[in-house]
């Protein structure tokens, strides 16, 4: 009974810490004193968790300016931006990026890495490690590495650190953490707290941790790459659904006996609306065009005013704005955040997308629900990927979706 006492006590400590560190990231620089009114904790015991969150890096003082008023100023607290570290990694179809970021999203150092002939996982996975610790060598030696975090382009169980399918990359069953740990083993990085999630479900992670305005809630963050999938953020939570395939919306099927998609299915949003839907020559899947190899040459089709690829680009825009309309329908989002490198089109690409949307809400007299692109463009899924670290990290009375304990058993604490 006294160790179950002492472990609650010790819990309830390191759920306090966060609360306070969570506090400052959304609302830097108020006092010890401000603190303990906004968390509903003493003075006495703000001021102990702070000394201590100071001593271990994740706080810092800042000079109090004079302003000749009478009596002492408080002093103000910020995250500390350079002496606790996040990794934050995007598993790609053809490479990995990985970045170093503060606790508040500030970007340290960034990396790419290409894939060698080999697209199997354990490749993949041997390549990630290495540019972990390439980066981790570009960082001072003072600098501590809180967590790892990593996005991959497929239906993950975050808990049990296991990458169900990846249909782009022909994955399926990848025991990803336990590999990846394995190649970080007797390294820099050994022992790091490592945390796995789904792309587009890290990404909208990022866009409300490190949001410095006040986060959109509900928030849907639609990923569009060669694959296309969607995060889903409601009440400060990540929905992962029982399984940790909610948000696998480009296998919704938009079009009966449309293009077949990479899942085996007919119809669907992918099919319709991420890279492949532009690379045939037409937008709706049918024979004929010229086929492009790479979204670049879209891109340089779409300088060039070609009609056949300005045809397929504002097909697959008005399909995206098919998906949002059915998208906004069923979770009344506060924001929808568009992200990936189809979206980089920029406006053949959106305006046919927004125009779509905006005619549905306007036949059902509604107003559309508010649309922007990522702050963060081609990092979004890294620094995602890191905000999945800080996500977990400053939320230890939060179960990991699905069963919570197999991470915790193949991970130590840092």
């Amino acid at each position: 009974m006294q160790a179950e006492a002492a472990g609650s006590q010790q819990l309830l400590k390191v759920i306090n810490r966060m609360t306070l560190v969570r506090h400052l990231c959304a609302n830097p620089g108020l006092s010890r004193a401000d603190l303990a009114v906004a968390v509903g904790l003493t003075k006495s015991t703000v001021g102990l968790l702070v000394r201590e969150l100071i001593s271990e890096g994740w706080l810092a003082e800042r000079e109090v300016v004079a302003t000749g008023d009478l009596g002492r100023r408080p002093t103000p607290l910020f995250i500390d931006p350079g002496r606790l570290l996040l990794l934050g990694a995007e598993v790609g179809i053809e490479s990995v990026r990985v970045v170093a970021t503060s606790l508040t999203g500030e970007v340290h150092a960034c990396t790419v890495a290409n894939y060698g002939a080999s697209r199997t996982a354990k490749a993949c996975i041997a390549s990630l490690a290495a540019a972990l610790l390439k980066l981790r060598k570009q960082l001072d030696p003072s600098q501590q590495v809180l967590g790892i975090g990593v996005g991959l382009p497929g239906g993950v169980n975050e808990a049990r650190g296991v990458l169900h399918f990846a249909p782009n990359l022909g994955w399926r069953d990848v025991p990803f953490g336990a590999l990846l740990g394995e190649k970080l083993q007797d390294t820099a990085l050994a022992g790091v707290p490592l945390l796995i999630q789904n792309e587009a479900d890290v990404a909208a992670l990022g866009e409300m941790e490190f949001n410095p305005a006040p986060a959109s809630d509900p928030l849907l963050y639609v990923s569009i790459n060669q694959g296309l999938g969607a995060g889903v953020i409601v009440g400060d939570r990540l929905l992962t659904g029982s399984r940790g395939f909610a948000g696998e919306v480009g296998h919704m099927v938009l079009q009966l006996n449309g293009p077949r998609c990479s899942c085996g299915r007919r119809g669907c949003a992918e099919a319709l609306i991420a890279t492949r839907a532009m690379l045939g020559g037409s937008g709706n899947g049918s024979e004929g065009g010229t086929a492009l190899r790479s979204l670049s040459e879209v891109r340089a089709h779409l300088v060039d005013e070609d009609p056949e690829t300005l045809k397929a680009v504002t097909s697959a825009g008005r399909y995206l704005g098919v998906l949002l309309q059915n998208l906004a329908t069923a979770y009344d989002p506060a924001c929808i955040v568009l992200g990936g490198s189809v979206v980089e089109l920029g406006e053949p690409f959106l305006k046919p997308a927004l125009a779509t949307l905006h005619d549905y809400a306007a036949a059902a007299s509604l107003p559309p629900p508010s649309v922007r692109t990522s702050r963060f463009g081609a990092n979004a899924v890294a620094i995602g990927a890191a905000a999945l670290a800080r996500y977990r990290l400053t939320r230890p009375a939060l179960p990991l979706s699905s069963s919570s304990a197999a991470l915790a058993e193949t991970v130590e604490p840092a």
